[in-house]
């Protein structure tokens, strides 16, 4: 349909649309442009009060005739990565010293009078005077790259690209979390757009409204049964048909849980994918803030990939479990055998008898006991060999377990932050993980009808206590 057989409300909509675009263009260009205007200026009084320093240093040089003092003031400029070129020129106009020495013979070996500072097509330069009083001892030339100008582009360009693409995956990652820990389904997730994010956004929010709403209503169904105890029996049964349907949707919630971790893996493969090739192909090739920028990129990338692994295997506990007779000793083999890089690397010494056969799923026992070891023995004190010793005590219907070893230890503060998934106590470029290993171990232990806590001395050493039934 042509614009003039429009009704009025579309062809006033059109416009508004049309001059909110352009207008939008206008203002980015602008901004743009600004940003290229303060940089010039920027850089070019920059490029003038380092002429005039050096110029006022080279007084000497030039006024004595002394041409190595001349080049070790030039040479000074190694701290200025983007200073490509500096010549010094007599008062006769011929070069008296270049820096770096290996200047091609393409630099003039003698200049006109010029001065000021100016922007070619790729380069920024300027000539300055040297002066002493008022007597002209020779000219100062120098030449500076825009390095500094791209970088800051892609620099803005890198953080519109994070806004848009990552930005989106943290915020749900987030407030997962909080959801988590603080166990509010009230709290909703941010929607940043109509794409394939915003849709799991709001299919994440649907299932929190749903989980939200049966709370509300079991709630109210509690006090009603407080407040009548005549209708107790009617108000159990709800209760019981109400925990049945949280139940479920809890359920509900961790596959969707794994479902979301698997299907964000294979579009967070393909960034990190290409953010490896452009590393490989363009680094080195670049200057050192571009290289710098990629392997952030590369680094979050591996980061983001191995928290969605380590969600879904915290969301694939206890849906796939094979129970059998399990030989703890064992599995404290098979243990040893996977950590045997680690081990050799701190000599570590882990002693264990007495060890149980159990009811359970080999698998997870094995990481049960593999977390904890672990973590044992990367958070060792600095110049000490790691002692873990492991025990097995049956006490009535339950085997009580502890592993104890001699490392930095845990305040008492955070007794109730080390079992939150991805809580992490420690600066991670020290002690690498996800911080999901202990709350693995928590939901291990409870899915076996036991618990798990600590005791520990901060300097001293940790012992992990956990309890397993007999009969599960």
């Amino acid at each position: 349909m042509l614009f003039k057989d429009l009704p009025i409300q579309k062809k006033l909509m059109r416009i508004i649309l049309l001059i909110s675009g352009i207008m939008l263009s206008v203002i980015c260009t602008a901004f743009f442009i600004y940003e290229l205007y303060t940089f010039r200026q920027a850089a070019m009084q920059k490029l003038s009060t380092l002429g005039k320093v050096i110029a006022t240093n080279s007084t000497a040089a030039l006024a004595f005739d002394n041409k190595k003092d001349a080049y070790q003031i030039l040479s000074a400029l190694k701290a200025e990565p983007h200073i490509t070129v500096a010549c010094l020129y007599d008062k006769d106009n011929k070069l008296f010293s270049k820096y770096p020495e290996s200047l091609s013979d393409s630099i003039p070996a003698a200049i006109s009078n010029q001065q000021g500072y100016h922007f070619e097509s790729s380069y920024l330069e300027g000539f300055q005077p040297v002066v002493e009083d008022t007597r002209y001892l020779g000219t100062l030339y120098l030449r500076s790259d825009l390095g500094e100008m791209y970088a800051r582009l892609r620099y803005m360009l890198s953080k519109i690209f994070q806004k848009s693409i990552s930005k989106p995956i943290l915020v749900l990652a987030e407030t997962a979390k909080t959801i988590s820990v603080k166990r509010d389904y009230s709290i909703r997730a941010v929607k940043s757009g109509d794409d394939e994010l915003g849709s799991l956004t709001d299919s994440f929010n649907n299932m929190l409204g749903k989980i939200h709403e049966q709370n509300k209503v079991l709630s109210e169904y509690n006090e009603e049964l407080a407040r009548n105890i005549i209708e107790r029996k009617k108000a159990e049964q709800e209760k019981i048909k109400y925990t049945q349907d949280l139940e479920r949707s809890n359920k509900e919630l961790e596959q969707f849980a794994y479902i979301a971790s698997h299907d964000l893996q294979e579009p967070l493969r393909m960034v990190g994918s290409y953010m490896q090739l452009l590393e490989r192909k363009y680094k080195g090739r670049l200057d050192k803030d571009a290289d710098e920028f990629i392997h952030f990129a590369v680094d979050g990338a591996n980061r983001m990939k191995q928290l969605i692994r380590d969600l879904l295997n915290y969301s694939r506990m206890g849906r796939e479990s094979h129970k059998a007779e399990v030989d703890v000793i064992e599995v404290l083999k098979e243990v040893q055998s996977n950590l045997h890089a680690s081990i050799k690397e701190s000599n570590a010494v882990i002693n264990f008898n007495g060890m149980p056969v159990i009811n359970a799923d080999r698998t997870q026992m094995l990481q049960l006991f593999q977390n904890l070891i672990g973590n044992a023995i990367k958070f060792r004190r600095d110049a000490t060999i790691p002692v873990i010793n492991i025990s097995a005590t049956r006490e009535n219907d339950h085997w009580l377990f502890s592993v104890a070893d001699n490392g930095i230890g845990i305040n008492k503060e955070y007794s109730d932050k080390v079992f939150i998934i991805f809580k992490q106590l420690h600066d991670k470029s020290k002690y690498s993980g996800t911080g999901i290993g202990l709350a693995i171990a928590k939901k291990i232990t409870e899915q076996y009808g036991g618990k798990i806590w600590f005791e520990s001395d901060p300097g001293k050493g940790t012992t992990f206590f956990f309890t397993l039934k007999n009969k599960i």
